[in-house]
């Protein structure tokens, strides 16, 4: 009498595969997209300029400004975490500042950038756009208290004598995601649409927005600024990473352009027959894959992980050509 066969766990001398053993390769990353070496605890401080001051655990990135008036942080990703602190007691010994964050400035709402909100107590002032303070209180997490003062448009603040500029231009990465702009250190911030000497991961950075985002770099250029911090891997960036970025997605787009007159669907609907979905799924990422071929090729060794993010963000991207644009779409007759 036979048994069903049964899968269990086996030792790396066992002579079974493994999942790690079928992993693909990719190609090496540029060592113009690392940044500097994170420390013992795993965080990197740096100083943008000045006064300001930037941290980053190789992924995540945060920034900070020391004023008279206390320390402002833009940010808190929970996985710099207590981190944080760490570097603002750092610099606060090493320039004999204050070490008390009094301000604390949301990028956008996502857990991701703020999940560390709640470390920083007492009489924190939470400044974020109203979009941000409506939905921290619909998500109702402890981990990122809602902003207390907020704003619609545009709001520049003054503490401790030194200007923060901050904007709303629209939907983009997220519907609350802003524009962060300090003119006397010649930085802007905009996180999660440029990251820095890679692509973008899924669904370029997992946007909502894609009309928004990919109108974002041109609004980031508009400003005067020198230095950039977008949130995301280990260094900061320059206008030229902005510009790299831009003619990345303009690609993609005029790529999928190209294919999708061009990619027939026909032999997916006559395979799947009534499995309708099936025949989608095969024409559409055979579109994402066509449109994607040419894109990988230019840019892997010019952006890190082009290889690796491409084919989804082109499947965004042509999505939204679709849908957002209407290219492509016939009325039956």
């Amino acid at each position: 009498m036979s048994t069903p066969e049964t899968t269990t766990a086996t030792s790396p001398d066992s002579g079974v595969s493994s999942g790690a053993d079928v992993l693909p390769d990719y190609a090496p990353v540029p060592r113009t997209a690392l940044g500097p070496a994170v420390n013992d605890q795993g965080y990197h401080l740096g100083r943008v300029q000045r006064n300001l001051y930037w941290v980053t655990d190789g992924t995540y990135q945060a920034a900070f400004l020391t004023t008279p008036d206390g320390v402002v942080l833009f940010d808190a990703p929970p996985t710099i975490g207590h981190n944080l602190q760490r570097a603002v007691d750092e610099t606060a010994t090493a320039e004999g500042v204050s070490n008390q964050v009094t301000h604390l400035v949301y990028s956008h709402h996502h857990a991701d950038h703020t999940g560390a909100a709640s470390l920083f107590e007492g009489n924190v002032v939470r400044i974020g756009h109203q979009e941000t303070r409506r939905l921290l209180l619909r998500d109702d997490d402890p981990t990122r208290p809602p902003p207390t003062e907020t704003f619609t448009d545009r709001r520049t603040l003054d503490i401790g004598g030194e200007p923060i500029e901050l904007a709303w231009h629209g939907a983009n990465h997220s519907p609350d995601n802003i524009l962060i702009h300090l003119p006397d250190h010649d930085t802007l911030m905009l996180v999660d649409i440029v990251n820095p000497g890679w692509a973008p991961v899924y669904l370029s950075n997992l946007t909502e927005d894609l009309p928004g985002y990919l109108q974002a770099p041109a609004t980031a250029l508009s400003y005067p600024w020198k230095h950039f911090i977008g949130g995301h891997l280990g260094r900061l960036g320059t206008r030229d990473d902005v510009r790299l970025h831009q003619q990345y997605m303009a690609d993609i787009a005029a790529s999928v352009r190209t294919s999708l007159p061009t990619v027939d669907p026909t032999p997916y609907f006559q395979k799947y027959g009534d499995n309708v979905w099936a025949a989608v799924k095969g024409y559409l990422d055979a579109l994402a894959d066509s449109a994607a071929a040419p894109v990988i090729d230019k840019y892997t060794g010019v952006l890190a992980a082009a290889d690796v993010f491409t084919a989804s963000t082109t499947f965004w991207v042509m999505e939204s050509i679709r849908l957002d644009l209407g290219y492509g779409s016939q009325v039956h007759p």
